[in-house]
């Protein structure tokens, strides 16, 4: 069995827990729609194969095990116009339980580590940049990772560099309190108001101290080294997403290219799980 063949076999049973129509028809039947797990199935895979809306539907026409795997047949695969308009279909929340769902196929530790970095935009025209008065050039994007699993449980994604990191650690850290016991950071997330509220939630802040007076030392003294040092995990997986899935995102819009990058943190759990 292939790499493709096992991540299509991963993925299809997830999207349909997470869509809640894992019984209807993937193709459609008397006039109706794709079921939405197809559809979630097979942007999957486009990002998986990092290849255009086109190229993608050709190349599943090819791949009858794994369209068969969705529940299609070659004639049945959407064209590709239909494909990217279902993107705007697919809510950020569902994004968000798939990539939960994903990270949960390796069993979690409850330890994580957090932290951010950029992701271009592909390539375009400056005449297109014009035309729909769009200039982002940049994706910053915050990432919950478990440092024993390197699974990413949680990501955030913003057009600007406005806000602290520490307020956007907070955010991530209230959507995951019940699963987490300590979270590590480096010293941009250093402000006592989310220690507070990291303290409050039950989830051990592991992150030093600057050193503004003598008692600074004793309290980056008591941190756990083993377990703050895995905070280094963090730029380990956003390398690993970067050289596997692309540095940048091919959506124009903000909210496309948010869900485009979830996903591209789901197609990288499950990568992960089906290698080992």
């Amino acid at each position: 069995m292939t790499q493709i063949s096992r991540f299509t076999g991963e993925i299809v049973p997830i999207a349909q827990v997470v869509t809640g129509d894992g019984d209807e028809s993937a193709a459609p039947e008397g006039g109706g729609g794709f079921a939405d797990y197809a559809l979630v199935s097979l942007h999957c895979l486009r990002i998986y194969l990092d290849a255009s809306y086109r190229m993608t539907i050709d190349l599943l026409k090819e791949m009858p095990q794994i369209t068969g795997e969705i529940g299609l047949e070659a004639a049945d695969l959407p064209s590709p116009s239909t494909l990217c308009k279902a993107f705007d279909r697919i809510e950020m929340s569902i994004c968000r339980v798939l990539l939960r769902q994903s990270a949960q196929l390796r069993d979690p530790s409850k330890h994580a580590a957090i932290d951010a970095t950029f992701y271009e935009r592909s390539a375009a025209s400056r005449h297109y940049c014009q035309r729909i008065s769009y200039r982002v050039q940049k994706l910053k994007v915050t990432k919950l990772v478990d440092t024993d699993s390197q699974a990413i449980l949680d990501v955030h994604c913003s057009t600007t560099r406005e806000g602290s990191d520490a307020d956007l650690a907070e955010q991530i850290a209230r959507r995951n309190a019940g699963d987490l016991q300590s979270l590590a950071a480096d010293k941009g997330y250093d402000k006592q108001a989310l220690r507070k509220a990291l303290r409050e939630l039950g989830i051990r802040p592991l992150i030093k101290h600057r050193i503004f007076a003598p008692y600074d030392h004793a309290h980056n003294a008591r941190i756990d080294k083993q377990r703050y040092n895995q905070r280094s995990m963090t730029e380990t997986v956003n390398s690993a997403v970067k050289r596997s899935l692309g540095f940048a995102v091919r959506a124009r819009s903000w909210f496309r290219e948010f869900r485009e990058i979830a996903l591209m943190c789901v197609v990288y759990n499950i990568k992960r799980a089906v290698k080992q």
